[in-house]
């Protein structure tokens, strides 16, 4: 099972595009882990993930997030209108893309 984790602020959007993205995983019929935590927690789960999306509203947080993954998976920032739309269908295919 492949584990996706988002990289959050408080995590109350975050966890709404955490459902969706399990909507759009079963209509797929793909297994996944989605977790979301904000950037203080990602170390505990860094060694465990497949790819890591962080929120357009934490960008700025991407070298810190790159530095605690140390290049071992992707790390990429959701795109801003697939996460105001709260597509989880795009950003699901998108971690998967950068999963493969």
């Amino acid at each position: 099972m492949k584990k996706i984790l988002l990289v959050c602020a408080a995590g109350m959007s975050t966890s709404l595009l955490v459902n969706k993205m399990n909507d759009a995983a079963k209509e797929k019929g793909v297994e996944i882990d989605i977790l979301a935590l904000p950037i203080s927690q990602c170390e505990s789960v860094a060694s465990e993930v497949d790819v890591v999306l962080l929120g357009p509203q934490v960008r700025y947080q991407k070298p810190q997030v790159d530095t605690i993954i140390d290049g071992r998976v992707p790390v990429e920032i959701i795109d801003m209108r697939d996460y105001g739309m709260m597509n989880g269908k795009a950003v699901l295919e998108k971690a998967l893309s950068l999963i493969e």
